[in-house]
């Protein structure tokens, strides 16, 4: 088939360097710094930081960042995890006598420290070759002038206008006048461009102990938030070699704990067990066997998984192709799963935004960052212009003995993950998706569509997609199974994975969530070709 052939966007090729984003001025930015000479990190860091002002209901400065990077010449892989413990005065005990049954979604009592400016600036001094100052310019521009408000992010900050109307520091710069602004409108933050101006000068001592962090912690303690100054000094970015597993004849790497990227991981070494090219791409056979594969890998993450510092977690285990076998047995092709127990350890074994960058010297980068929820805590920290996370809100669980029950110093269980596949040593492709406890289902989708059905990046992205709900944010959990599937999956499937009992919800055509980015490496010729999901307003770009 010819690539781009029948679907709602051709993709894009190029051959010196390409960027992938959820908004149009981030991949524009990124490509601007491939253009000057800068690489693959220089360039994900400026899209990324735009993303921040232009996405500001998905990520920014008060958020995390989990990233890949790919070095062409060696072909080394290594990973940075940017996510924030809680407060050292979170504890279970806090919030249990309190009342809270489960952790409070929103507001400064669901806020973790910010892991994403440390991890920026972790990524530029080790993999990086332009200066701060050069790479922040764009973002710090669009903040201090403004930038024109899609039709999107109106609707974005229409939905959840009521819950930021509560904060005065988010309603002024959010709902001006006391109301979403219009497409078109000129979005400002000042007080962000200040705060970003400050983090180029001092580097992110002044967001993690100097005066932006003082600014946070003031603000915290007079409204009755938990975060001190010594929690945001406290905090270090870790680089780790990322997780791997083999598929198909491919090296799949992906974020490690307390990402839960182990969970896609898992689901391709159950996956591996059957041959989906012989399905068929979309088949009621290949979705059911996909769907209940996510139950297993979901399960044995919530049974499993939580901070590696606080817990023996059995990872070799996890993601060895005997655990898979075993769990592959526990799938009916004929019935869907009502419940999910997680798999036996031998007792021996002790919204979001997603940007991907290769520039002409095969370097790659693959990068998630995130406020969690929507607008995170819905929370502007004073004077800053800063959206604070509801990392913690959002992640940890009150039950008592849970792997993933908050502390004091602990890092909660991350949605964020992204992945990167070699074949030989050779990048191949680079992507992800935002979209909280989706992320781990429509990487899988993606991953098994290029590499089982041979699709190309745009048509892997526009497949008909479908979300096993619930995941394993706490806040959801308990409840029944319920299959989310677009309704270009056709109704001949669909009502077959209802006679295997799924409780299937029919959504829009385009409506199942994501915003997937792929970019493909041609082993060949070296040409690009990127994919951006129609799904949401991004772009790939090349040159």
């Amino acid at each position: 088939m010819t690539r781009g052939e029948g679907t709602r966007r051709a993709v894009v090729m190029a051959r010196e360097g390409m960027v992938a984003t959820a908004h149009p001025l981030a991949t524009a930015a990124g490509l601007d710094v491939l253009r000057r000479g800068g690489n693959a990190m220089d360039a994900a860091i400026a899209a990324a930081l735009v993303t921040g002002v232009t996405l500001p209901a998905m990520c920014g400065l008060g958020g995390d960042a989990f990233m890949i990077y790919y070095d062409g010449r060696t072909g080394e892989v290594t990973a940075i995890n940017g996510s924030g413990i809680a407060p050292q005065a979170a504890s279970r005990e806090y919030f249990v006598e309190r009342g809270y049954e489960k952790m409070p979604f929103t507001g400064l009592l669901s806020v973790a420290v910010p892991g994403a400016v440390h991890a920026y600036f972790t990524a530029m001094e080790r993999f990086g070759t332009m200066e701060p100052a050069d790479l922040f310019a764009p973002a710090i521009r669009y903040a201090e002038e403004g930038f024109p408000l899609t039709t999107e992010g109106n609707q974005t900050i229409a939905a959840y206008a009521e819950g930021m109307s509560r904060f005065p520091t988010s309603a002024e710069i959010y709902l001006p006048g006391g109301a979403p602004p219009k497409p078109g409108h000129l979005l400002r933050n000042p007080n962000l461009a200040r705060s970003m101006r400050l983090i180029v000068e001092g580097g992110p001592e002044v967001f993690y102990q100097g005066e932006i962090a003082e600014e946070i912690a003031r603000f915290m303690a007079e409204n009755g938030g938990l975060m001190t100054v010594e929690d945001l000094a406290g905090h270090e970015s870790v680089v780790y070699q990322p997780l791997q597993t083999e598929y198909r004849g491919y090296t799949v790497y992906q974020t490690s704990l307390p990402s839960q990227g182990i969970i896609m991981l898992e689901e391709l070494n159950i996956l591996s067990n059957a041959d989906l090219a012989a399905m068929g791409a979309g088949s009621a056979d290949t979705i059911h066997l996909m769907v209940e594969t996510k139950k297993l890998a979901f399960a044995d993450r919530l049974a499993y998984c939580g901070d590696p510092k606080f817990i023996q977690v059995p990872l070799e285990t996890l993601l060895s192709p005997e655990f898979a076998r075993e769990r592959f047995k526990a799938i009916d092709m004929s019935r869907a799963m009502e419940r999910c127990d997680a798999g036996i350890i031998p007792e021996q074994v002790g919204d979001t935004t997603y940007l991907c960058v290769v520039d002409r010297d095969g370097n790659a980068v693959s990068l998630i960052h995130s406020l969690s929820a929507a607008f995170g805590s819905q929370v502007v920290a004073g004077n800053t212009g800063i959206l604070l996370n509801n990392r913690a809100g959002r992640g940890f669980t009150l039950e008592e003995g849970h792997p993933n029950v908050i502390a004091p110093g602990k890092r909660t269980m991350h949605t964020l993950n992204c992945y990167l596949v070699t074949q030989g040593g050779k990048l191949r492709w680079v992507g992800g998706t935002p979209g909280g406890d989706g992320q781990p289902q429509w990487n899988m989708q993606v991953i098994t569509n290029l590499i089982d059905f041979g699709m190309n990046v745009q048509e892997a992205i526009e497949a008909p997609r479908w979300l096993s709900f619930p995941g394993t944010d706490p806040a959801n959990l308990p409840n029944d199974f319920v299959l989310r599937i677009e309704g270009r999956a056709g109704a001949e499937v669909i009502e077959d994975l209802r006679r295997r009992g799924h409780r299937v919800e029919v959504l829009g055509d385009w409506a199942a969530g994501g915003a997937a980015q792929v970019i493909e490496v041609d082993p060949e010729t070296g040409t690009l070709f990127g994919g951006s999901d129609p799904r949401t307003e991004g772009l790939a770009l090349g040159y």
